[in-house]
């Protein structure tokens, strides 16, 4: 690493059906543009890596489910505590370490689901979970450095119902309709983009990015590599 280069630590692996392989790959080049020298990890392990981390200016996670050890957790904490970046999107952030609940606070959302479409039309494929939603920008993302100048835009893809804390600082918004199969009885609205501030370091999420597809729609892509950048020391 070249001293005057920053460091990008990727951290990926989990369900193998958010290609978490291909997505960040789609990044790192832009990473790199960027003046970073990149580092791709496939497990939590190298959290626990503390003098490794105190070098790291980002993480960038994309790491589905799976679980991770209470030392590199906190290995995680106490980095992004002391001034590292942490970015990332859909369930690569929002739905990772479902066994250590203080990962979900420091995220400060949580996926819970993704409802799909009626039972008749399943056909037992990702698609099931694809639907018609817009992703609403809030007035704050206006002149925000990751969101300005981007409007509401639509996406056919999973629609993310988030648990959430008001911690977060939220850039936009997805509203989940009630359908006539559906057993709630009113309209849901769940934080889509948001910030968070955690000691001295960001955390930036963006819940649109299921598939590679997704991630190169022009507005997640924007949104995306300005997040990470956004987070970043």
């Amino acid at each position: 690493m070249t001293s005057e280069n920053k460091a990008a630590l990727v951290v990926r692996g989990g369900w193998d059906g958010h290609q978490p392989v291909e997505a960040t790959e789609l990044f790192i080049p832009f990473l790199r543009d960027n003046g970073y020298d990149v580092r791709v990890e496939e497990s939590p392990k190298i959290y626990a890596d503390s003098e490794y981390m105190a070098g790291v200016d980002l993480i960038v996670q994309c790491m589905t489910m799976t679980t991770i050890e209470k030392h590199e957790f906190e290995g995680l904490r106490a980095a992004v505590e002391n001034g590292t970046g942490l970015a990332g999107w859909h369930g690569g952030i929002a739905d990772s370490y479902r066994n250590n609940s203080d990962y979900l606070h420091l995220i400060g959302g949580q996926f819970a689901c993704h409802p799909g479409k009626h039972a008749d039309q399943r056909i037992g494929e990702q698609s099931d979970n694809y639907v018609p939603y817009t992703v609403n920008m809030l007035p704050t993302a206006a002149d925000h450095p990751i969101t300005q100048g981007i409007s509401d835009f639509d996406l056919v893809t999973e629609q993310y119902w988030v648990l959430s804390d008001d911690y977060i600082d939220v850039l936009a918004t997805t509203t989940q309709k009630v359908r006539d199969w559906d057993p709630w009885n009113r309209e849901v609205t769940s934080p889509a983009i948001w910030t968070r501030q955690w000691g001295e370091g960001r955390i930036f999420v963006c819940t649109p990015g299921h598939r590679v597809e997704i991630l190169q729609d022009s507005n997640v892509r924007t949104i995306v590599e300005r997040g990470m950048l956004w987070a970043s020391r």
